[in-house]
């Protein structure tokens, strides 16, 4: 993802699920195995894309070349920054100018492109190929690309999420490493907290849900929640996971100068993008963030030092340190294409050529989607890049998962934490259960 797509992305992620609905009319497309073009003849596929920045154009623009050589008869038309509301009405609606490949940043989707039928179940043209994606895969890439069997996507680079510090400040506090436990991070988010009148003028750590990065699934990731049950049900209530997620931001909350106190001072930061995001100005001192951060931490020319570490797990998980929230960009195969033999092979060449993974990941500055990827010598990277590359391969690491109404569930997860942290819902365990209540009643009315 460009280096101003991964949050933007997410927040439009919520908006583009009502869209998102109109997919269930989408069913016209051939299934993947009813395929019937030959891919070995002269043809055109039609390819849309959502990147738009000169390099990541570029980088696009490489990876397409890289594919036209291997297939010299398979000519790939390219059609960038294209949102996902274009795409999903092609997708609808197909015809010669219709994509037969999209990329997409939304993975709350995927459970509305799988149910739906806008993309085709990749798994048959996995299988003849031979390629297995549970051992090509990092685990949660593999996960966040399938929905209830259905493997409609395929993951084309991946974002990591760890914890990025200021050595200079660490320093000054007389703390030594990055934190490894919630408790240690509490610890250190104190010290390294400096008041000024009524606001700061050092925060250890922004943990309102509005500041930034820090929204319920990413701070949950570390906890390794389980969203839902065998049944499809809600485990909001159920799952002490969630609990203890929710108990950690509100003490934070309150140990850091309380939510109206916090509020005001975010108030006056810069915003997630411009060169004045206050991890940068060194106005707070950590940051949840996912690995673009690092290379636009340092573009803004900060007067410290930048340290990168995985964020903090729960005491009793110690030993899973260095996991993450993972997401990152889905690519899939329109139902209505006439051409999915051949648009299958620029999507396997796309997801699990080693050389062509790592050279967009180089292009794109993300993280590679493949195991192989992640090991490669030829990976061009920031030492300290290396720990989301750990981050993404680490078994442990978790994402959310696919859900029929796309990413409803993870918005009325976040709207909860809102009122909790700000103390508008003061009964956590009442409110767990009102809120799992509600996600499965969304649930039942989307099928």
């Amino acid at each position: 993802m460009p280096t101003a797509v991964p949050g933007t992305a997410r927040k439009a992620a919520f908006a583009l699920t009502a869209s998102l609905a109109l997919l269930a009319t989408a069913c016209t497309g051939q299934s993947g195995s009813g395929a019937t073009d030959d891919a070995s003849k002269e043809t055109t596929i039609n390819f849309w894309h959502a990147w738009s920045a000169p390099n990541e154009v570029k980088a696009v623009k490489s990876l397409v070349a890289g594919f036209e050589k291997a297939h010299p008869n398979i000519h790939v038309n390219v059609v960038g920054n294209m949102t996902d509301d274009k795409i999903n009405q092609a997708l609808r609606t197909g015809g010669d100018r219709a994509p037969d490949v999209i990329s997409s940043f939304t993975t709350n989707n995927v459970g509305k492109f799988c149910s739906s039928g806008a993309l085709i179940d990749l798994n048959p043209f996995f299988e003849k190929a031979g390629i297995d994606p549970e051992t090509t895969f990092p685990k949660a890439m593999n996960e966040y690309t399938r929905f209830e069997g259905d493997r409609c996507t395929a993951p084309l680079l991946g974002d990591a999420y760890g914890l990025y510090y200021n050595k200079t400040a660490f320093r000054k506090a007389g703390i030594t490493a990055p934190p490894k436990t919630w408790s240690e991070f509490e610890t250190d988010a104190r010290k390294l907290t400096i008041a000024r009148g009524d606001g700061y003028q050092q925060l250890g750590f922004m943990p309102d849900y509005h500041g930034w990065e820090s929204t319920t699934e990413h701070y949950f990731a570390q906890f390794s929640p389980v969203y839902f049950g065998k049944d499809g049900k809600s485990r909001l209530a159920e799952d002490p996971a969630f609990e203890k997620g929710f108990t950690l931001q509100k003490r934070l909350v309150d140990e850091l100068g309380g939510f109206q106190k916090l509020e005001r001072f975010r108030a006056t930061l810069g915003d997630e993008w411009g060169p004045r995001h206050p991890f940068h100005t060194g106005q707070v001192a950590m940051q949840l963030d996912g690995e673009w951060r690092l290379g636009m931490a340092e573009e803004a020319k900060p007067k410290f030092e930048i340290g990168v570490a995985p964020l903090p797990v729960p005491d009793d998980q110690a030993d899973q340190y260095g996991k993450g929230y993972i997401t990152g960009t889905i690519t899939g195969i329109a139902a209505t294409s006439h051409k999915q033999n051949a648009a299958w092979e620029l999507v396997k060449y796309m997801t699990t050529d080693t050389d062509a993974v790592v050279g967009f990941a180089n292009g794109i500055h993300n993280v590679p989607s493949t195991l192989a990827a992640l090991k490669s010598p030829k990976l061009e990277y920031d030492p300290r890049f290396r720990t989301f590359l750990d981050i993404a391969a680490d078994p442990h690491s978790t994402t959310t998962p696919a859900s029929v109404n796309g990413g409803v569930y993870l918005v009325t997860i976040q709207q909860f934490g809102y009122d909790y942290e700000s103390g508008k819902v003061t009964d956590l365990k009442a409110g767990l259960r009102k809120t799992a209540a509600q996600i499965d009643t969304d649930i039942a009315q989307a099928k």
